[in-house]
């Protein structure tokens, strides 16, 4: 990655890009390798696309080839089930804001591992270019801002922003134990935020969060496929509750909270509620005005102020009455899938459960957050 990335960005981009030489000729397709294309046939539309436009997307100089290869300004890196895909979706109808080919390539969690799915066991991993192409439509519109006669004369500076929206970003961090000695008491040395700071010190990061009680639930009737039920769910938790506390005799909290081998046995995604725990380390490494926390019930209840937060912190420029109508009034995505309405509600026991095993987290994260919103009280 240190080979293919600079340390240095291009100074008139407010989104992080570089020009790199490219050595083939008109017959040569860019794409041939790229694991996204070959993996998925969803994605073979856009690389066809890509195909048909790269060359004239090159930059010529003196009698060579540069591509304008970019990185994301943004992340919106968790959590699932907490309302990611309605942002993106909002988000991505902002004039100056573009997104990746791909809503959640997993890169840095999974894809550079060669994970597809960890039960599946390693496949050929996916190198940085195959990530980096993902961002080519995005650099097409930058670079044609770039040699655009007014920028060219008037030095200005090019204002769209790329984001990529992977929900696995803040927690997913299973696949440590594969490529490090296990010499820290079974606590990963190395995160997926170190990866990042270490090519993008000054990147920005949303995350999305929403009571861990409910989003647990709405991540059961997500992936379980069959014979969900409340009582099943209710099974499920607590089995998930005693192989946590089982770990917790033996290991750290983060040793659990990273243990991959737990997680995979583990019924339901105890753990993704967890949010402090992922939280502490992202601070560690990103300085806590580079992270922008929101609520899911505060999303749902006022769509206009929370959009308005993400704005201001991407420091976009203002919109009309129409642009910003049409971002702020459009339904909102990913709701519950209908034949999972029938269901109804969790049992109150379990929920009982639920909330006692989150609420010492829940005070924490509140604490760091200082906002008591985060203890949801009132959900």
């Amino acid at each position: 990655m240190f080979s293919v990335i600079p340390t240095k960005f291009l100074p008139n981009s407010k989104n992080p890009c570089w020009y790199e030489e490219y050595g083939g000729n008109t017959t040569t397709d860019p794409y041939a390798s790229n694991s996204y294309a070959l993996y998925s046939k969803r994605f073979r539309a856009i690389f066809d696309y890509l195909r048909k436009v790269f060359w004239n997307h090159l930059y010529h100089y003196r009698d060579k080839h540069y591509r304008l290869r970019c990185l994301p300004h943004f992340y919106i890196i968790g959590q699932p089930k907490c309302g990611t895909t309605d942002l993106y979706d909002r988000l991505r109808l902002h004039p100056d804001v573009r997104f990746s080919a791909i809503k959640e390539p997993h890169w840095w969690t999974r894809k550079r591992f060669g994970i597809i799915r960890l039960r599946d066991g390693f496949h050929d991993r996916y190198p940085v270019e195959d990530y980096l192409d993902l961002f080519d439509l995005a650099a097409h519109q930058i670079q044609g801002v770039l040699q655009s006669e007014v920028a060219k004369e008037h030095g200005r500076m090019n204002s769209i922003i790329i984001g990529e929206a992977s929900a696995s970003t803040m927690w997913d961090n299973n696949a440590w134990i594969f490529f490090y000695d296990n010499s820290s008491d079974g606590e990963p040395p190395f995160l997926i935020q170190d990866f990042i700071h270490a090519f993008q010190p000054n990147a920005k990061l949303i995350i999305m969060l929403r009571d861990p009680v409910e989003r647990l639930y709405s991540d059961y009737l997500y992936f379980a496929s069959a014979n969900k039920s409340v009582e099943d769910f209710h099974e499920k938790v607590a089995e998930s509750l005693q192989l946590f506390e089982s770990c917790l005799l033996d290991y750290s909290l983060r040793a659990c909270v990273y243990n991959n081998t737990l997680n995979n046995a583990m019924p339901v995604r105890l753990q993704v509620g967890l949010y402090v725990v992922y939280l502490l380390d992202w601070l560690t490494v990103f300085n806590k005005d580079q992270i922008l926390v929101l609520r899911l019930e505060d999303h749902a209840s006022n769509v206009k102020y929370t959009m308005h937060m993400v704005f201001q912190f991407l420091d976009l420029g203002p919109l009309s009455e129409k642009q910003e109508a049409l971002i702020t009034k459009s339904p909102a995505s990913n709701t519950r899938r209908p034949e999972d309405r029938s269901l109804g509600p969790m049992l109150p026991t379990t929920k009982a459960i639920l909330r006692d095993f989150y609420k010492p987290f829940n005070t924490k994260l509140a604490q760091v957050l200082l906002d008591d919103a985060f203890l949801w009280k009132r959900t």
